[in-house]
């Protein structure tokens, strides 16, 4: 099984519009994996053989603007509604009738909201970095300086020039993840994909301000890391509150935001593990 990038087999499925690029590998029972920005399918390198080996068939796609997947042309068609609809008629596609599913980043804050609005969908939700929407809005003055590129990503242009000067030399420094630099560099600089992926944030500002959006049905881990550069911890732990069919809580000392490829042994262990509780479910 690959651990490199563009070694998976990928197929090709309309959906809602556009067409995805998704990583299908494995037989049994379904895990659904959804990367955040600025990454890919290929983020989830390090745990689709693991999961692979566990028994599991591991659906990896390459969500609207990212990776090989279609581009649209509108702001608005990047909101959280939308980006929903994608999920959803991307499990209708593959058959997909309920699964074991976890989200890192802008794919952790997807996979809340697929939870909270089609829990018919999911058995059990791992939340890697982006905790429930709740407690993100609610994260307070600390969350909202360490978000404050949330902000200066809605300068359209500016951001994009700002990002890509230099080789993408202010984006090395702000992620802070020497590992997936590389592929960030190649896959941003083909045009309009800088622009897709903060269109994610240019739609969905309103998350930032305080809302109730209710509590999930079904079980629910979440994972922070606590080198995380862009999210306090706060907004992780608390939200608990808002799981009602159970929650399970995981820190990761040490290790940086994108925990997938810095710490992927712990990762693998920890989402196996969780699966392997939940993979009967009904």
């Amino acid at each position: 099984m690959p651990t490199t990038l563009n070694e998976f087999k990928q197929q090709k499925f309309d959906v809602n519009g556009i067409t995805m690029n998704v990583v299908i590998e494995g037989k049994g029972p379904d895990v659904l994996l959804l990367h955040g920005f600025p990454d890919s399918h290929s983020i989830w390198r390090f745990q689709i053989p693991a999961l692979v080996a566990a028994g599991y068939r591991v659906i990896a796609p390459d969500l609207r603007g990212f990776g090989d997947t279609d581009m649209s042309l509108m702001v608005g068609d990047y909101h959280i509604d939308n980006l929903v609809k994608d999920v959803i008629g991307l499990l209708d596609a593959v058959k997909a009738k309920k699964v074991l599913m976890a989200g890192h980043d802008w794919g952790s804050v997807l996979g809340w909201f697929v939870a909270l609005r089609h829990p018919d969908r999911v058995k059990a939700y791992v939340a890697m970095s982006v905790g429930h929407p709740t407690c993100y809005a609610t994260g307070g003055m600390q969350q909202k300086i360490k978000g404050w590129y949330t902000v200066f990503f809605q300068l359209r242009g500016l951001a994009e020039r700002v990002l890509t000067m230099n080789n993408f030399a202010y984006f090395d420094k702000f992620t802070k993840c020497p590992i997936e630099m590389p592929d960030w560099r190649k896959s941003l600089s083909r045009p309009g994909r800088l622009t897709a992926g903060l269109n994610w944030y240019r739609a969905n500002m309103a998350m930032i301000l305080p809302r109730n959006h209710g509590s999930v049905q079904m079980p629910v881990m979440g994972m922070y890391s606590t080198g995380d550069v862009a999210l306090i911890e706060e907004q992780m732990s608390r939200s608990g509150d808002y799981c009602s069919a159970g929650w399970r809580y995981e820190r990761l000392e040490g290790v940086g935001h994108w925990m997938t490829s810095e710490a992927p042994d712990k990762v693998n262990s920890l989402l196996v593990n969780y699966f392997d509780e939940h993979k009967s479910k009904k």
